[in-house]
């Protein structure tokens, strides 16, 4: 038997790591083989080092993002010098689209999971506990070195239908205080070239019944906050309004909802079920980026910026839902000026 160890390293406590907690969950009879390990990167590295190390695990694998990529890469190098018997898997979208580099600059780590996660996981957690398949080269979605340094990629591995999906809460005792996420939606509809949501073209929807059962679940917990992480909510306009809808009917009164959306796409009933909201009852996302014409046409975003304003004003008079609008700097074409003009834009929107 080999104790496998999920890692999450988080920007702050009141985050959670969905990443971990889905693989997990749809880990089938292994799930009870697998232990969760969050901390932040706030952390002291040798504080973790030591809470991983007392854990005595075979395999650890770790959750990369770009906020902690740094932080995990040095953590695992350590990890690899303590306990140089330990298999060390990088898995999330820092390392998925680069596996083979991954694994070429770093040789303390001994295979990557390549984009979706919770198959590929499962498998290889059947293969390290002496069941499924009888070789790593039998499991599509993974990158990993071979005895001559070499690294040779699997079958890829197709996309999930959202509704086999498990959902990966059970009991909420560990998230106390903290902001629950939450996906309904995954890939994007759009090529923006500076997001990896871009190389996942197909929209995938979870169904509305499961999507009002889980809901169900927050809203009865009382849960503070729930963060949706689909990435361009909206994108699909009957999934967001039926969902909006359903929060607005059901509203407990405590929890908020946080939702990314493309707010040029907004149509007139959207905002209308949005107006007659309780306040705080959500909280909208809205990725701008820049209001460069010509950087938006370099990084194919589409977006209309003139009914985006129109949209955020609307929505800023209905005074009951917080924005937060977002902009990126060092895109192509975007000097200091360029971006100065653009915040001044978005900022003039109060």
């Amino acid at each position: 038997m080999k104790k496998i160890v999920l890692a999450a390293i988080n920007a702050k406590y009141i985050h959670s790591n969905l990443a971990v907690y889905s693989l997990k969950a749809n880990a089938g009879k292994y799930e009870e083989d697998i232990e969760l390990a969050e901390y932040t990167i706030n952390h002291q590295k040798e504080e973790i080092l030591a809470g991983i190390y007392r854990k005595k695990p075979d395999v650890v694998g770790f959750s990369c993002y770009i906020w902690n990529i740094e932080y995990v890469l040095d953590v695992a190098e350590n990890l690899k010098k303590i306990c140089p018997q330990v298999e060390i898997i990088l898995g999330g979208p820092e390392v998925s689209y680069d596996a083979e580099k991954v694994l070429q600059r770093y040789p303390f780590v001994d295979l990557v999971m390549v984009g979706e996660g919770e198959n590929t996981f499962r498998e290889y957690a059947a293969f390290l506990l002496g069941e499924g398949a009888e070789k790593r080269s039998d499991i599509a979605g993974l990158c990993y070195r071979k005895e001559d340094g070499k690294a040779v990629f699997t079958a890829p591995r197709m996309p999930m239908k959202m509704d086999d999906l498990v959902f990966p809460y059970r009991d909420l005792e560990q998230m106390e205080n903290r902001i629950i996420y939450y996906e309904t939606i995954r890939g994007c509809p759009f090529s923006c070239s500076y997001c990896l949501s871009s190389i996942d073209k197909t929209v995938r929807l979870r169904s509305l019944d499961l999507v009002f059962d889980e809901l169900d679940f927050f809203l009865k917990n009382r849960v503070k906050q729930v963060k949706f992480v689909d990435r361009t909510f909206n994108c699909n306009r009957s999934h967001a309004t039926a969902i909006w809808k359903y929060i607005a009917q059901h509203d407990n009164g405590i929890t908020n909802f946080h939702f990314e959306i493309g707010a040029d796409l907004l149509g007139e009933e959207e905002l209308e079920i949005l107006k007659n909201m309780r306040p705080g009852l959500v909280q909208l996302e809205i990725g701008v980026q820049s209001t460069n014409d010509i950087t938006i046409k370099e990084v194919s975003r589409k977006m209309d910026l003139v009914r985006l304003k129109e949209v955020v004003q609307k929505l800023r008079g209905f005074q009951n839902i917080n924005l937060h609008l977002d902009l990126i700097a060092g895109l192509p074409y975007e000097d200091f000026e360029s971006f100065k003009h653009s915040f001044n834009e978005i900022y003039a929107l109060y």
